[in-house]
């Protein structure tokens, strides 16, 4: 009897530890998912910048020819 509820108390056990590091996983998924998207963000405004950066020169270059 003592072997049998020392299996169910090692399962039980077993059972709590793949569930604390499953909520671990999922809190640094979802941290992960927000960094992403800040800096697909960052990036984008990045794109943006450097666009209307290439046609300010482009027009500052057409005045010049």
């Amino acid at each position: 009897m003592f072997w049998a509820m020392l299996a169910i108390a090692a399962g039980f056990l077993g059972l709590a530890v793949l569930g604390v590091l499953a909520v671990k996983v999922f809190v640094e998924a979802r941290r992960l998912a927000q960094q992403v998207s800040r800096t697909t963000q960052q990036i984008n405004q990045a794109a943006e910048d450097l666009e209307k950066a290439a046609a300010a020169v482009a027009r500052a270059g057409q005045g010049a020819l």
